[in-house]
């Protein structure tokens, strides 16, 4: 009797611990940091928000430090720069190139939507065009990570 409720108590607690896996390899949490005037990166969070991500808001007059500490090479710059499991997430990165991001892991320090381009996430108003987000390696090098045509 005993052996029977000590396995279906391990085989409960092992149910439980693998039902808690993926909801802890897919933490929706992250700290965006933005200078208070750019409505643009209001709407990215307001995008990030909506796909279910918990963002707090840090606002600062000048974001350079931010992305130095982080590992983002100013030639890739954004108009903000959140973190989240570990990455910098750099610019208007769709929430599904993040969610990607931290589904696969792989080794670099950012993901990055550099500049501004129309038709990205809190970019949708200034019209439409193709970009790119960027996987930005410790050395400061990117390869393409995802082709976007824009909203």
């Amino acid at each position: 009797m005993i052996g029977a409720l000590t396995r279906r108590a391990l085989l409960a607690g092992g149910v439980a611990a693998s039902a808690a896996g993926p909801v802890l390899a897919q933490d929706r949490r992250m700290t965006a940091y933005k200078t208070p005037w750019c409505g643009c990166c209001d709407g990215w969070v307001t995008h990030m928000r909506g796909a279910g991500w918990t963002v707090e808001v840090v606002e600062r007059e000048d974001l350079a430090p931010i992305r130095a500490r982080f590992g983002v090479p100013d030639r890739y710059a954004g108009c903000h720069t959140a973190v989240a499991g570990g990455y910098a997430i750099e610019g208007h990165v769709p929430a599904a190139d993040v969610a990607r991001l931290l589904r696969e892991r792989p080794a670099a320090v950012a993901l990055a939507a550099p500049g501004m381009p129309a038709g990205s996430p809190g970019m949708e108003a200034a019209g439409r065009q193709p970009y790119v987000t960027l996987l930005i390696d410790r050395a400061g090098e990117a390869i393409v990570f995802g082709r976007h045509n824009g909203a």
